[in-house]
């Protein structure tokens, strides 16, 4: 493998045509600039320069290995410059994976805080259910990921996540149903035992079970669907009804039906793959959507 140092001191003689002009340049002594020149030759088993009295030029192969060299260590100040300006929070890109009440509700206010203190990062928005998200950043397609787990369900292996908040779950049901509450005016889900029921996601659906069975019945799931619009469409029009979490009725709530808290909830985080540290573009993103929960919870 070439080194860089050697390379650097070839484009200089290249730039300045002479070994005292690359010296200058390099802020190196002459002998120093002598010393790699002999030792690149040795590495690539090449002639690269031609002496002539106390004069010095390329040679042919000398010539490419330059024009080559300039482009290696341009390609290098750039990544350099890239690294700098990230890390100093200048600039970057950062790939956010969410799911969707998730990224209609947190996403848009931690982007405002972002855009104002940090203007230079560019974030890039994918929405993706956990299961998939977990995947995108194994494969490193996503950097971060905002997600949600339930209380019985453990992290996948190599997934760091950070909790955020508790997302409440609620009963929803048309507004013109009205059973439901005990006398302490808690939800009783076993009232809905004979009730057709709309679920979610596969990780709601299993929660959903959970609850119901906690409750002492299975229900007959009638419909099921990833959209919480289209959960709340049909439970509207009287075709079941379901178990939401806060953030997706935030996001949107149907006009015609009712929400009524339940004691469980999701816990909302974020994650990333493998263990700290992270970019700081990177960290930069996971405090604004850290704020934006706090201002929830």
């Amino acid at each position: 493998m070439i080194d860089l140092r050697r390379l650097e001191a070839l484009v200089a003689v290249h730039r300045t045509g002479s070994v005292s002009g690359a010296a200058a340049l390099l802020h190196y002594g002459q002998p120093t600039i002598s010393h790699h020149l002999r030792r690149l030759e040795a590495e690539t088993g090449s002639v690269l320069l031609q002496r002539a009295g106390r004069g010095i030029r390329l040679t042919p192969d000398g010539e490419r290995l330059a024009r080559r060299g300039e482009e290696v260590l341009g390609l290098m100040a750039r990544a350099e410059a890239e690294l700098a300006a990230a890390t100093s929070l200048q600039a970057g890109r950062v790939r956010l994976a969410a799911f969707p009440s998730g990224a209609a509700t947190l996403v848009p206010a931690a982007l405002s805080l972002l855009a104002g203190r940090h203007p230079g990062i560019e974030l890039e928005l994918t929405e993706a259910e956990p299961p998939e998200a977990h995947e995108m950043l194994r494969a490193g397609t996503v950097d971060l990921a905002l997600t949600f787990a339930y209380p019985d369900q453990a992290e996948p292996e190599q997934i760091s996540s950070t909790p955020l908040l508790d997302d409440p779950l609620h009963l929803v049901e048309p507004v013109a149903d009205g059973p439901g509450r005990d006398r302490g005016g808690a939800v009783d889900l076993a009232a809905y035992a004979t009730r057709s029921w709309v679920t979610g996601c596969e990780r709601c659906r299993r929660e959903l079970l959970a609850l119901c069975e906690e409750a002492g019945f299975a229900p007959a799931i009638a419909f099921a669907s990833d959209d919480y619009v289209a959960v709340q469409s049909l439970v509207a029009a009287g075709l079941g009804v379901t178990v939401l979490p806060g953030l997706a009725l935030r996001a949107h709530q149907h006009p015609d039906v009712l929400a009524r808290a339940l004691t469980a909830h999701r816990r909302i985080q974020l994650s990333t793959y493998g263990a700290p540290p992270r970019p700081a573009t990177v960290d930069a993103v996971a405090a604004a959507l850290t704020e934006v929960a706090a201002g929830l919870r």
